[in-house]
């Protein structure tokens, strides 16, 4: 049976249209039909819905405004009826092998949400070859324990047990890990996938901005009653974690689970 039939992803899109093109070509080129594909259109402007309009197997939800990450996230997994649900940016390009990866990791190792690694910046480079290698390199690195908001795959179960995604203007991945942690679901980055990210793209065109996103910031903090003292004992561990990863992945593999590409010269994170 063709793993891949066992996914639907969800995209949310606020106009970046030709993002939203090599996005999806790039699914397509991965083995993924139209079929499986949900974007949520964010009220766009740009021709995304002539685009999706010329693409009728792709389910698309269409809002009058830009309801944000979370909300059109929800909107998304909502019409999805598979056993995993990828959740993306459109600004990455997915590889052959990068979703059939973070299904087997997942299976294999009874893990609940699933990340690719990935490399962020230019895509000046051929991404495709370096996925493959990267891939069958880093198929037993992983970072345990966390995930990451550019691209995670979700077992049914886990929506079933905790939820869709709460709003809180651009803390929805955050919440929706540490429930999904507190529920006793497992969570990591596998070096078993990977895909290009860009950088940001879609969450900045969908974030507020100013002071509205420093409340919405503060709201979540409250929401979930953590003090100034746990916020920095938390950032303080993560720091560590990926000190240690990023060290240890450099020394043994030559590459990290996260990579930045800016000028041709490769960081390491």
């Amino acid at each position: 049976m063709n793993p891949l039939a066992e996914i639907s992803l969800v995209i949310p899109v606020f106009n970046q249209l030709a993002y939203t093109v090599n996005c999806v070509e790039s699914l397509n080129r991965a083995g993924i039909g139209d079929a499986q594909i949900i974007v949520v259109n964010n009220a766009s402007t740009d021709g995304t819905a002539e685009f999706l309009a010329a693409h009728p197997e792709i389910r698309v939800v269409s809002n009058e405004t830009n309801i944000g990450c979370g909300p059109a996230w929800t909107q998304g997994a909502r019409l999805s009826s598979a056993e995993w649900t990828v959740v993306l940016n459109n600004d990455v390009l997915i590889p052959a092998g990068c979703l059939e990866g973070l299904i087997s990791f997942a299976v294999e190792n009874k893990y609940d949400v699933v990340c690719p690694a990935m490399r962020e910046g230019d895509a000046d480079y051929d991404w495709q070859s370096h996925a493959a290698e990267f891939m069958k390199k880093m198929k037993d690195v992983r970072r345990e324990d966390i995930a990451h908001g550019v691209c995670f795959m979700i077992h049914r179960k886990v929506f079933e047990t905790i939820g869709y995604f709460n709003n809180f203007g651009g803390y929805e991945d955050d919440d929706f890990f540490r429930r999904a942690r507190q529920a006793g679901f497992r969570l990591a980055i596998t070096g078993r996938a990977f895909l290009h990210h860009f950088g940001s793209v879609t969450q900045k065109g969908m974030k507020f901005k100013g002071v509205m996103n420093r409340e919405h910031r503060l709201r979540y903090r409250k929401a979930i009653g953590q003090t100034w003292l746990e916020r920095k004992i938390h950032q303080l561990n993560q720091d560590l974690r990926s000190r240690w990863w990023k060290q240890s992945e450099r020394r043994h593999f030559g590459n990290t689970l996260k990579e930045r590409r800016v000028g041709g010269v490769v960081e390491y994170c």
